[in-house]
């Protein structure tokens, strides 16, 4: 049996979603790489009994190991190193040594902010250093320090990692969790997992299912392997984790999607588009891209320039969302839009040219659609984006395209399909398959 791990994430502001949640998922991602089979996620308010319901369930299920986020601050509401001290049966005690480490980075605080009350400062401070007896504390990244706490009784099984909830400290903490003697015993059973990503555009995650059904029909044993398929941002991915024993599987079903979907498969080895497209435009000989963008209102723009190095290729962009900026800003003809209207081929593509010209570029994309709610059409319903991408010798892919969704799926999807169209230009392959 592989090690077993569960995650509690606490804190009502994530429970409710004001805060999403990037800790579970950052957590699970290193469980993976340690060889650690991870149980279940479980997202708790600040509510004691229900921290100590979920620390119950996990180690019913059989954890080895158990992860916590959030709950380590000053305040009455962080309440976890009370939990996990009474649940692993530890009294609380006050370490006077963590104390006065803590002491010292509020001091800088204090100098930072001079009209802060000191007594709440000190009350804080007493109860971050109040910890359960015999925890292996793990040193403050911020100003609270987290934990590792094994049962009193002796039990080898679970011990509970009690980390903050801000990513940064949470993140900044994980290395001396991982080297502490009770993480280190509790994770013994671990085995390796290996993980692989195939990356789709332009099918419908049905058809994973379809190929999933063939692929067993053609005897591959995909019982040795967790396949699993999400949409997201108008891709289909197929993550695989298999143990290296099933490499052998792997491949003959890696293969057989390669065949199936030769023509909407963009990534075998887990690259995004956006990595390839800024592989492609530094690539000798090296081109620069321009954007204007309507509907998308600069997500496009801060999606190429997401990659550290990006000021390499992209010279810049514009948005343009009304009809006066499209033609003061990019030079689009004011006739033009009168004769197409402003969501039309023709208007995105006198946007491609006008970012080309306008900033000096060698490759220009042009953007405009109606994202919605309102402001469809019968010709042109809410969804209707239409798509130019070009280079300035002359070669050019135009799409109009009808994205389904709410107001932010839509423009969110543009991005993808202006990306796609982007790499498609850059490698000379032509027009998307028909979505």
């Amino acid at each position: 049996m592989a090690a077993r791990a569960g995650i509690v994430v606490t804190g009502t502001e994530v429970l409710t979603g004001r805060v999403a949640d990037r800790n579970g998922p950052w957590l699970s991602d290193r469980l993976r790489e340690l060889g650690v089979d991870l149980e279940t996620i479980i997202i708790v308010g600040d509510r004691p009994l229900d921290m100590e319901h979920a620390l119950s369930f996990l180690a019913g299920e059989g954890c080895d190991l158990i992860v916590t986020s959030g709950g380590l601050g000053p305040t009455a509401d962080d309440l976890t190193a009370e939990v996990v001290g009474r649940f692993q049966g530890r009294e609380l005690t006050m370490d006077d040594a963590l104390r006065g480490r803590i002491a010292k980075i509020l001091e800088g605080i204090a100098r930072r902010w001079p009209h802060i009350d000191l007594e709440a400062l000190e009350e804080g401070n007493r109860k971050q250093a109040t910890i359960p007896a015999g925890a292996t504390i793990l040193e403050p990244v911020g100003t609270a320090p987290g934990l590792v706490v094994t049962p009193a009784d002796g039990a080898p099984t679970p011990a509970v990692v009690v980390l903050p909830g801000p990513p940064r400290e949470l993140q900044g903490m994980w290395p001396a969790a991982l080297i502490t003697d009770a993480f280190r015993l509790a994770i013994t059973g671990h085995t390796e997992y290996r993980q692989a990503m195939l990356r789709m555009f332009g099918i419908p995650e049905s058809e994973i299912a379809e190929t999933l059904r063939r692929a067993h029909d053609a005897g591959i044993p995909l019982g040795e392997l967790e396949v699993t398929t999400c949409l997201r941002r108008g891709e289909v991915e197929v993550v695989t984790r298999y143990e290296p024993p099933a490499q052998a599987t792997y491949e003959r079903f890696a293969t057989f999607v390669r065949e199936r979907h030769a023509a909407t498969l963009f990534s075998d080895d887990g690259t995004s588009v956006d990595e390839q497209v800024a592989t492609l435009l530094c690539r000798p000989p090296a081109r620069t891209v321009a954007l204007a963008e309507s509907c998308t209102g600069g997500l496009l723009s801060a999606r190429l320039t997401d990659l550290p190095g990006s000021s390499a290729y992209v010279r810049g962009g514009a948005v343009v969302y009304s009809n006066a900026a499209k033609s003061e800003l990019v030079g689009v003809d004011p006739a033009l839009i009168e004769e197409f209207g402003a969501v039309s081929v023709e208007v995105a593509r006198a946007l491609a040219d006008g970012a080309i010209e306008r900033f000096g570029a060698d490759v220009g994309v042009g953007i405009t659609g109606i994202a919605g709610p309102g402001g469809g059409t019968e010709d042109k319903p809410v969804g209707t984006v239409c798509f130019s991408v070009a280079e300035c010798d002359g070669a050019r892919i135009d799409r109009r395209a009808h994205l389904p969704g709410t107001r932010g799926d839509v423009r969110e999807r543009s991005t993808t399909v202006a990306m796609h169209l982007l790499r498609r230009l850059l490698l000379g392959l032509g027009d998307l398959p028909t979505m």
